[in-house]
């Protein structure tokens, strides 16, 4: 039987390969629409293709992937029975569609019982096939393999000619380098001197990468153009694009490529009848691209490919190796990052995550060495400081008041002489100095980070990006069209049921038909979302969000009580070493349980924001994404610091006084600060928080979890073929080994870890000076941990353009604002600092700080104590104690208005709030005054951007010149054709050999 000429069949033993050719016309892109079935067989088909890098001819490079799960079309109909449901631009293929595609096997051939139908199944496999036939429509080529070494997993390879690439690098206005040549402005003098030591002196910390070497000269880039061709050095066009260029150009006409949501509703039997308008409606206005067919199940995976296998000495060497090598080692720990190389194979938004995280890597270093020497200057000064020295003196013999109700006992303050020895080492002059130098610290690695970027975008040639992300941002997501579909589609039927219900008048009959129409096409092209839609989401926003900030207040609340309650509970103990270390035991325990419970939360609320996002509909990716991050920042940050806030501004305030204590449901009293104040507590809050968060949510977590699931697919393997197990691993392909990787889920995690981590470092220095030290040992595994992890765990994602971080860096400037704030608050009421400059200059009689514990304890007569509340042990000391103290101002109780508020504590509290207003006004100053000193862009760079523009000039207006003295040329020869004629005569031109022919 004579088959179209447009194919030819195959073997049956490769029946699981359909290539499809689609070539583009000439003038937009596209040429004659010519589908061609390539037969490629080969002994080893494996060494062609380069093990699924490139399609079966070893030629095409694969440059994405789709998967689905194949399944047997139900009954026996064939393709052709199927795209008799599409539109007309379908039937157009339908010639080539007259027979089952290769790969799938025959259907129904032998005849028999037809099985059930399965219509779910049936409308994937149909708007696979509608999809995959506007893809080569586009201008793609496809191959499909079904004869994977996966079970019931199907692939789909990508592969886009030169003429596609060029069409939409010039739809998307990327910039490629030109030809042209240019020299960079290089520093001289003194600088170039200093610039070439250093250079010398880092050159074994530099990354052995090509990318990574200082470069004198650069190519001009320019936005591709078909008519400019000329312009840009064409002489290799398989490497003209590279891998990531090419798969963001794939990923740009999947999105943008739409197939019909026309599904089959029909029951068992003849089925149901539609309402044919309805119907139309439907497949006209619900179109969607590749997200949305990923989420609907159509497709069960979309990725670009690795450049190949970054382990084994016989490999291909390529850049994923390289980065394997010079970038995701823990061995080169101590070097650059190659920061170009990854932008080269991951893209820029990935490059500039990585890269401004070094920027704060090498910026924690300076941080780190003065939190150093602070906590050196209190280990040193320890023994020198007096108060901690008089409340450690067994000759004061200061009696405090019981810590608890009936089962706690009157206490020696010497007993806390540990305490206030190690709250020394955070709580001393050098504090404040830290403190001011971190928000100086803040403002500078902002500045530095915004220089960096700005040369990152000069060298990256994102200079001129901002006009088409703006084309970018608008595109609207599928969750977002299926809203307006929906919205569009029950306006409609409203629209009917009116319509049935009125009569409508012959005269009108026309006017009526045309309101209709267009009525259908303002539903299709009008309808948008308003506050109205999105209403009830907004309510349970705001509903959610208030509900989890109250769930976290009541587990702070939960952590008081169980506080109070083991405090209560160990003071009973008959050990003495269980009761003089009970202020230990129960932060300790405390801090710990809050731990457990911030990282259990963290995981929830993440979940929680994502979901409260989606129901909002946000109508772009940007929107999406910027409303993702606020909800989860928000909620993760009340998480991460409503205990250190607690501790911080809270605890110890609003305790009362004996006599007259504040209790918690009328039954658990108030917890107290130490006598050496909470700032310890506050230390040993955050230290705790902040090691616990990094080590086990950061990097146990991101190092376990992949490996566990890693673990578990090879176990699965191994059930499924347990005897060729190597063998099935070595022969499977790359596209099957990218597959099994972790779908890549965003920046959002990396950036979020991070952003906390700095406000750790910033919002409560004040209290732990070695904050930036851990962090920076931190990120110096987390730097190579998450390298590692794009590198060898992911799924290669597509390649994203970005000019700048995004809304990270407004979040970023938001905290070190608020850090400023926070730290004045610290220093002024949690630490003692301000009572001890009040002690010094008001009441101090030698100018010295002896007598500034006594003077901060107030005296309390125990004969004043309620009914049931006296210890019920009075002589626990060994002696009837008549007077205990307790730290507060106020009066004695020999005193006129005894235990009233003493005017030291006004005195106290105006200083305190003095020094939060000239400390908070004085930084800020100071960090705007380093914002206004720093440019924002570097000065040699700004040169190097205005001298690209006028080389571009140059270049076009020589390229215009040569234009018109071509012009000039051929004009110049047809003015000399024509002078014979002047001068001779029409006869004479006639005979001249100008003029074949001769005469007429």
């Amino acid at each position: 039987m004579r088959v179209n000429e447009k194919y030819s069949t195959l073997p049956a033993e490769d029946r699981s390969v359909h290539i499809i050719n689609i070539c583009a016309i000439e003038d937009i892109g596209y040429l004659p629409s010519e589908g061609t079935l390539l037969n490629s067989l080969s002994v080893d088909p494996d060494a062609e293709c380069k093990h699924g890098l490139y399609f079966r001819d070893g030629r095409r490079k694969v440059d994405y992937i789709l998967v689905y799960h194949p399944k047997r079309p139900s009954g026996s109909r064939t393709l052709a029975r199927r795209v008799q449901h599409s539109d007309a631009a379908l039937a157009a293929r339908g010639a080539r569609h007259d027979q089952p595609l290769p790969g799938k096997g025959s259907v129904g051939a032998a005849g028999g019982p037809e099985p059930p139908v399965d219509y779910h199944e049936d409308d994937k496999r149909f708007r696979r096939e509608e999809y995959e036939g506007n893809l080569l429509e586009a201008g793609l080529e496809l191959e499909r393999d079904e004869d994977t070494k996966i079970h019931g997993v199907g692939f789909v390879k990508i592969h886009a000619p030169w003429n596609v690439l060029c069409r939409e690098a010039e739809f998307l206005k990327l910039k490629m380098p030109t030809k042209k040549l240019y020299h960079i402005n290089e520093t001289r003098g003194l600088l170039k001197k200093i610039n070439s030591v250093l250079q010398k002196i880092t050159d074994p910390i530099q990354p052995k990468v090509a990318e990574h070497r200082p470069q004198t000269t650069k190519r001009l880039s320019y936005p591709f153009s078909r008519e400019k061709q000329h312009l840009f050095d064409l002489s290799d066009k398989d490497s003209f694009f590279d891998s990531k260029t090419r798969s963001t150009i794939v990923y740009e006409i999947l999105k943008r490529t739409t197939c019909t949501k026309a599904k089959y509703s029909m029951g068992q039997g003849e089925g149901r009848k539609k309402d044919s308008a309805l119907l139309n409606k439907r497949r006209k206005c619900s179109k969607y691209g590749i997200t949305s067919l990923l989420a609907n199940g159509v497709y069960s995976a979309a990725y670009p490919l690795h450049d190949g296998d970054y382990e084994g000495e016989n490999m291909d060497f390529n850049d994923r190796k390289l980065l394997y090598q010079e970038w995701a080692s823990y061995g080169v720990f101590y070097k650059y990052q190659p920061i170009d190389l990854v932008r080269k194979y991951f893209g820029e938004k990935i490059g500039l995550y990585f890269a401004w995280l070094g920027v704060y890597t090498q910026m924690l270093i300076p941080a780190s060495v003065v939190g150093i020497i602070v906590f050196l200057y209190g280990c040193a000064t320890v023994d020198e400081n007096i108060p901690s020295m008089e409340m450690c003196d067994q000759r004061h013999n200061i009696t405090m008041c019981p810590l608890c109700d009936k089962t706690c006992s009157y206490w020696k303050m010497s007993s806390a002489c540990a305490t206030a020895r190690a709250s020394h080492l955070f709580d001393n002059p050098a504090t404040v100095f830290f403190s001011v130098f971190m928000a100086l610290w803040a403002a500078t690695f902002m500045e530095h980070w915004k220089r960096k970027q700005m040369r990152l975008r000069y060298h990256w040639d994102l200079t001129g990006f901002e006009e088409e992300e703006e084309a970018v941002k608008d595109h609207p997501r599928a969750e977002y069209e299926a809203r307006v579909l929906e919205k569009s589609l029950r306006k409609e039927s409203k629209n009917k049921e009116k319509r049935r219900h009125i009569p409508e008048e012959s005269t009108n009959k026309w006017r009526q038909r045309v309101k209709t129409a267009m009525a259908g096409v303002k539903l299709t092209d009008k309808v948008k979302l308003t506050w109205r839609d999105r209403f009830p989401a907004y309510f349970t926003n705001l509903v959610s969000i208030v509900f989890m900030i109250a769930v976290t207040f009541a587990i702070v609340l939960g952590v008081i009580i169980y506080r109070i309650s083991t405090a209560a509970a160990l003071a009973m103990n008959s050990s003495p070493s269980v009761r003089s270390n009970i202020r230990v035991t129960v932060t300790a325990t405390a801090v710990i349980i809050n731990l457990v419970v911030i990282i259990l939360l963290d995981e929830v609320y993440g979940c929680i924001a994502r979901w409260l996002t989606k129901i909002e509909v946000p109508k772009t990716e940007k929107s999406f994404e910027e409303r993702l991050i606020f909800k989860a920042f928000l909620l993760k940050f009340v998480n991460s610091y409503t205990p250190i806030f607690y501790v911080a501004f809270f605890k110890g305030r609003f305790v009362g006084r004996p006599g007259d204590y504040v209790y918690i449901f009328r039954s658990f009293r108030m917890e107290e600060c130490a006598p050496g104040g909470c700032l310890m507590e506050l230390c040993i809050q955050l230290s705790i928080i902040m090691l616990g968060k990094q080590l086990i949510q950061n990097n146990l977590f991101e190092i376990g979890i992949p490996k566990m699931k890693k673990f578990i697919r090879y176990l699965r393997l191994r059930r499924q073929s347990p005897s060729d197990h190597d063998e099935y691993v070595k022969r499977k392909q790359r596209y099957e080994v990218d597959y099994t990787l972790e779908p890549f889920a965003g920046l959002t995690p990396e950036y979020m870890e991070m952003i906390i981590q700095f406000g750790f470092v910033t919002l409560f220095v004040a209290s732990f000076p070695l904050a930036p030290l851990f962090a920076l040992l931190n990120n110096i595994i987390e730097i190579r941990l998450d390298a590692k992890k794009f590198v060898t765990e992911l799924r290669r994602p597509v390649a994203v353009r970005a000019k700048d971080i995004g809304i990270w860096y407004n979040i970023l400037r938001g905290v070190g604002k608020l850090a400023v704030i926070i730290n004045a608050f610290v220093i002024s009421f949690t630490s003692d600092f301000i009572p001890r400059l009040v002690y010094l200059y008001m009441y101090s009689e030698n100018g010295t700080m002896h007598g500034f514990v006594n003077h901060t304890l107030s005296s309390f007569n125990v004969s004043d104590f309620q009914n049931g509340t006296a210890p019920n042990d009075p002589l626990d000391l060994g002696y009837e104690v008549q007077i205990c103290r307790y730290k507060d101002y106020r009066e004695p109780p020999w005193s006129e208005h005894k235990y009233d508020i003493s005017k030291d504590f006004w005195a106290v509290l105006a200083a305190r709030l003095a020094f939060v207003i000239v400390f908070q006004n004085l930084v800020m100053f100071m960090s705007d005054f380093v914002d206004w000193v720093i440019p924002d862009i570097p000065k040699d760079i700004s040169q190097q951007v205005h001298k690209e523009k006028v080389l571009m000039v140059e270049l076009f207006m020589r390229e215009e010149q040569g234009k018109q003295q071509l012009l000039d040329t051929w004009m110049e020869k047809d003015r000399k054709k024509d002078e014979p004629c002047n001068n001779h005569g029409p006869k004479a031109c006639l005979d001249s050999p100008e003029y074949p022919g001769g005469a007429l």
